[in-house]
């Protein structure tokens, strides 16, 4: 299995976030998800998150891939 880290969009129109999930990197962005890791509220002021860093780590370590945006979000989350 191909693993990518990648933001899983949820919330209702106008009012985005999303969940920072593994899942497997040939299927769509709402397939079933291997791992949840954490979320992403960027409507709120100052923008909310929280990540499970050892989680996270642990499937980095094993070969997943992160996108641009999980990057991100994991690089300000430590």
């Amino acid at each position: 299995m191909v693993a990518k880290i990648r933001l899983k969009k949820v919330g209702r129109k106008g009012q985005p976030s999303y969940r920072l999930v593994v899942l497997d990197g040939r299927k769509p962005r709402d397939a079933k998800v291997v791992a949840d890791l954490g979320f992403y509220d960027p409507k709120t002021d100052p923008v909310t998150f929280e990540v499970d860093g050892e989680a996270a780590f642990k499937w980095l370590l094993d070969g997943a891939k992160a996108t641009h945006a999980a990057r991100r979000i994991l690089s300000k989350a430590g």
